[in-house]
């Protein structure tokens, strides 16, 4: 009996490329990985070092270099290749540089005949998604960005320090832009299904010193905090993105907090901007709209102008 192998390739061999890789090879996730980079050199010599982790994993996974002319037959890509910010710089100042990366890479992949799920992770990434699904004329299903996933695992990590909890415990989500205008839609966190302003109401003085706007301030700076002190971050969102491509092989339906192209959900369309959705074996299978209360509901309209107004000076660039 013939099994159809589930493959993959990812984008970009660097920090978040690779740690992808490694993250998805101890997971078993898939039965092939292609290492795509401009220097074939560097992704034979990730697919080789990887490829050496086969006698200590459970299940043997293929690992190789390719390019995008053998993109055609995988089932997901992964875009990791993008600009690095320099100090100083927010997500947003990588567009100009990001744009013509994306185009550079998501063309010859269309050309390739290539009918799977984009996953990237390049950023700006709500702005690079938006591009991805423009370039390739994809349905927004079946482009999807990692958004604020990385963000709301960072809440989750927080709020498990505070609580003495394991972070699987903490449900909850940041939402908007992956940069400066994301914010924690604190109305739908909760602790094994408690809500937590449920619980810091019951128990003020025990929580007296939570500072929740402090929180969401340690979850949109997590990532710079990292950066400054060893110039990137890989192993989180590396995680994340296998996290999110083993919801699509496997079917799980799992929920995450992803870029999505918007249709009139969350009152906005034509933007794609991090909000919670069903991950499953077409992509994005439904957007969760939550009953955001009237100040996320603005901090949400807020972070989605900010991304649009960013795509509408690429438009007249």
């Amino acid at each position: 009996m013939k099994v159809k192998s589930r493959k993959v390739a990812i984008i970009g061999s660097g920090m978040v490329g690779s740690s992808c890789a490694y993250s998805m090879i101890n997971q078993s996730i898939c039965d092939e990985i292609m290492m795509v980079d401009r220097t074939y050199d560097r992704a034979l010599a990730q697919a080789l070092d990887l490829s050496h982790c086969m006698d200590f994993t459970h299940t043997r996974t293929k690992v190789y270099a390719g390019s995008y002319a053998d993109c055609g037959p995988m089932d997901v890509i992964i875009i990791t290749a993008g600009a690095n910010p320099k100090s100083g710089q927010t997500r947003l100042d990588l567009l100009e540089n990001a744009v013509a990366i994306t185009r550079e890479i998501v063309t010859p992949i269309i050309k390739s005949g290539f009918d799977g799920v984009f996953v990237i992770a390049a950023n700006p990434v709500d702005i690079v998604t938006y591009m991805v699904r423009q370039i390739s004329g994809f349905p927004r299903h079946k482009v999807i960005g990692t958004g604020t996933s990385i963000d709301s695992s960072r809440l989750k990590t927080l709020l498990s320090d505070v609580f003495s909890i394991d972070p699987r415990s903490v449900n909850g989500y940041a939402m908007g832009e992956h940069g400066e205008s994301q914010f924690v839609a604190w109305s739908h966190v909760t602790i094994g299904g408690k809500p937590i302003l449920h619980i810091l109401s019951q128990h003020r003085e025990r929580f007296q010193d939570l500072d929740l706007t402090d929180i969401a301030r340690k979850t949109k700076d997590a990532g710079w905090e990292i950066f400054t002190r060893k110039g990137s971050t890989h192993f989180g969102i590396g995680s994340a993105l296998a996290f999110i491509t083993r919801s699509i092989l496997n079917d799980d339906h799992k929920i995450i907090a992803v870029s999505a192209v918007l249709n009139g959900e969350y009152g906005q369309s034509d933007i794609c901007i991090g909000v919670p959705a069903i991950i499953g074996s077409d992509g994005i299978k439904e957007i969760v709209e939550l009953n955001l209360n009237e100040e996320e509901t603005s901090l949400f309209n807020a972070s989605c102008d900010i991304i649009r107004s960013n795509i509408a000076g690429l438009a007249e660039a």
